[in-house]
């Protein structure tokens, strides 16, 4: 299900002076956004399995860009988040 608070965010966040404002102090952004205590502890702790689930691919990946995850970080933890949904559907 998605997460309409957290992908306003990410779409806020491709605005170029948000992303330097988040970079610098991301706690002040997201206070402007009532996020779940659980969405908002994922978004700190970059967890792309947790927010993967929340958001639409585009500004997932996105989000990430703007976090400084490295490209090669980002799709290795895709992918482990694809094949541990497929191993709960199919296990």
């Amino acid at each position: 299900m998605r997460d309409y608070w957290l992908s306003k965010l990410f779409f806020d966040l491709q605005n170029p002076a948000a992303a330097a404002e988040y970079r610098t102090g991301p706690e002040a952004v997201l206070a402007r956004y009532p996020l779940k205590p659980e969405v908002r502890a994922a978004v700190l702790a970059n967890d792309v399995a947790a927010l993967a689930p929340l958001v639409n691919p585009y500004l997932l990946r996105f989000y990430f860009l703007v976090a400084n995850m490295p490209e090669e970080e980002f799709v290795r933890q895709i992918r482990a988040t694809a094949r541990a949904t497929g191993e709960r559907q199919h296990g």
